[in-house]
């Protein structure tokens, strides 16, 4: 049997058995009280009974006031009228007052039914209410995320005529009241950039429905201030398929669009600054031999016309130089400036602005080594490594991922065959950029470090992101290493080398009197001209000269005549396999003795050559006057 708790308010004792009597035969088993006054209907009414039943007319109490009391103080406790002379007129006048039914005191075969009404009418008023009120709460709840979050939440009907709601974040992003969106649901395209109206209106209107909107486009604020905006719209179905809602989310990527142009333009000077540099190097080397030729020429000539017109030349070819060294310049604000950093550090302080440019629909983690990294770099091409790496990352995981920037140390007793360029064995601190992304093709990975190399679309990538990287690398003496499945993501690893604990020696350059050309110089030159101009002018200077046209031939001339040689005078950079560092560092381990002057037409600082000179070494940027050779040899060669 069913527990009942039950109130009745009966004046008659034998009605009251009557009614549990019932009660009893439909399956129920009521407890409560018997109650014929107010006061005690209303003590009874503490209990909180699962229903009410009630005579209509009492010596001391009515029906109709105890429904009154019912409804004030339990209003959604079942109240019953039983009596048996209620009239159909009374009847209906209690239902409009809120009885739940009537039942005639001769006739209880409803008793029951509705009973079992009343119950489960109650039940569903109270299931109703929770509902209600975890509704209310979920609505609380989601205002309080949608009217906080900075992008622009909204709610429209399936043909778009009508918005249901628009989250605060629309003012302060299309720098309109909402009210105005609610008033006229496609008023926002009007702010939308002329040149994208038409596509955005297109695309609304058909794929919003489809789930297939995804787009970026600019709109113009009332103030006339220019934002992008990344639109996103999703659509909500009913239980048979069909569109009832489209609910999107509109955000403000101005500041990232910023950011990427920043970084692409970058990238842009990086390459137009290595383009430059190569000209101005040929371009140094044409210019150092008209400047020797002049001089030759003006130790020939008298004072007279032919020498001002020799001065004149001069004068312009020095102008032509100083022009190349700003050209060597162009496309970076400031020079390479090495320091030691703590590579932990420098990530952490690019960290925020690495956030911003990935989005926060890919989830960024730093696994970082315990210990400080210390490497000798330049901060700013660190942070356009970390910078470049993210940034493809970001874009090999469209749909959103797993970005992982970790640091740690590795020791290699040997040259690594996976680490390009080449790198010397020894400690080196690791930059390690990992993602979950579309992993890059076996046909591509030879090509990577390619300048303007891109699998992205136009207007997404200019190919320069990883040779930057590259040259970067490879001006700090590291090594870049790519690890990539496709469809497994990708890793790069950038290898520094970790700072040695003492540190390097400065260049000495001292300055002395000038001396008579005295002893033995070998030139290193591979432009023909340049080196026969060299050999005249020192020859002409009193010094013997030897000449060799690229490293190896200065090697073989070294193991004839090391004795001999006073001063090694070589280009910086040559072709064949041997550069002129690497030449003079043959050199002098082999004889001490022997002083280097080093000639480069390149920008040290901007070519990656800014490593402190070692002793006995002195550095001349072409193009140079010939009194500056000069004077660097007699300076080395002072007894």
């Amino acid at each position: 049997m069913n527990e009942l708790r039950i109130i009745i308010v009966e004046d008659s004792e034998n009605d009251a058995e009557l009614l549990l009597s019932r009660l009893r035969e439909a399956d129920y088993l009521p407890s409560g009280p018997r109650v014929e006054t107010e006061a005690d209907f209303l003590e009874a009414l503490r209990t909180v009974p699962d229903i009410i039943f009630s005579d209509y007319s009492m010596p001391h109490f009515s029906g109709m006031r105890a429904l009154e009391i019912a409804k004030s103080v339990a209003p959604d406790i079942p109240f019953i009228l039983v009596s048996g002379t209620v009239g159909e007129e009374i009847a209906v006048q209690s239902m409009l007052l809120g009885a739940t039914d009537y039942l005639l005191k001769d006739s209880t075969l409803r008793l029951a039914s509705a009973v079992k009404r009343a119950l489960d009418e109650k039940r569903l008023r109270y299931e109703q209410a929770k509902a209600l009120e975890s509704l209310r709460h979920s609505e609380e709840r989601f205002r309080e995320v949608v009217e906080n979050i900075r992008e622009v939440f909204w709610v429209s009907n399936d043909e778009k005529t009508k918005i249901h709601y628009i989250s605060p974040g629309y003012e302060r992003t299309w720098g309109l009241p909402c009210d105005t969106i609610y008033e006229s649901p496609l008023s926002w395209l009007d702010l939308v950039h002329p040149d994208d109206r038409d596509r955005i209106r297109e695309r609304a209107q058909t794929k919003q429905v489809l789930g297939q909107y995804d787009e970026v486009y600019r709109i113009i604020k009332p103030d006339g201030s220019l934002r992008w905006i990344h639109d996103r719209a999703f659509p909500i179905t009913d239980a048979d398929g069909k569109v009832r809602r489209i609910v999107g989310i509109a955000e403000d990527i101005s500041e990232q669009k910023k950011l990427e142009n920043q970084l692409r333009q970058a990238q842009k000077m990086e390459a137009i600054g290595q383009l430059a540099g190569g000209v101005a190097h040929d371009f140094n080397n044409i210019l150092q031999a008209m400047m020797m030729q002049i001089d030759l020429a003006l130790h020939r000539v008298a004072q007279d016309g032919t020498r001002q017109l020799l001065l004149g030349l001069q004068q312009s070819a020095e102008r032509a130089s100083h022009l190349t060294r700003q050209l060597l310049a162009f496309g970076r604000k400031n020079e390479m400036q090495v320091r030691k950093i703590d590579l932990n550090e420098s990530i952490k302080n690019v960290m925020q602005m690495l956030e911003r440019v990935v989005g926060e629909q890919i989830e960024i983690v730093k696994q970082l080594h315990e210990k400080p990294l210390v490497v000798v770099a330049d901060t700013g091409m660190i942070d356009q490594i970390l910078m470049n790496l993210v940034v493809n990352a970001r874009d090999a995981m469209p749909e959103g991922g797993r970005l992982e920037i970790s640091t740690g140390t590795e020791l290699h007793t040997e040259t690594p065959i996976a680490v390009s360029p080449e790198i010397a064995p020894g400690w080196y601190a690791r930059i390690s950029v990992t993602d979950t992304g579309s992993g890059i093709l076996p046909d591509h990975m030879p090509r990577l470090f390619e300048p303007f190399f891109t699998t992205k679309g136009v207007g997404h990538g200019t190919g320069l992101g990883l040779p930057v990287i590259f040259g970067i690398v490879q001006q700090h003496s590291g090594g870049i290493r790519v690890e990539s499945t496709p469809g497994n993501g990708a890793r790069f690893d950038v290898l520094l080398p970790l700072a040695q604990p003492t540190a390097e020696n400065a260049p000495i350059v001292q300055k002395v009197n000038a001396l008579p050309g005295n002893g033995t110089v070998l030139i290193v030159e591979d432009e023909t001209e340049v080196r026969r101009l060299s050999q005249m002018l020192l020859e002409r200077s009193g010094y013997r000269v030897f000449t060799a046209g690229n490293g190896a031939e200065a090697l073989d001339i070294f193991k004839r005549e090391s004795e001999r040689i006073d001063v090694l005078f070589t280009d910086l950079v040559m072709p064949g396999g041997l550069n002129g560092r690497q030449l003079a560092e043959v050199i002098q381990q082999e004889s001490p003795r022997i002083k280097v002057i080093l000639a480069t037409g390149y920008n040290p600082e901007t070519a990656g050559q800014d490593v402190p000179l070692k002793s006995g070494q002195v550095l001349l940027r072409k193009p140079f006057k010939s009194n500056e050779l000069l004077e660097a040899l007699r300076n080395a060669t002072k007894i």
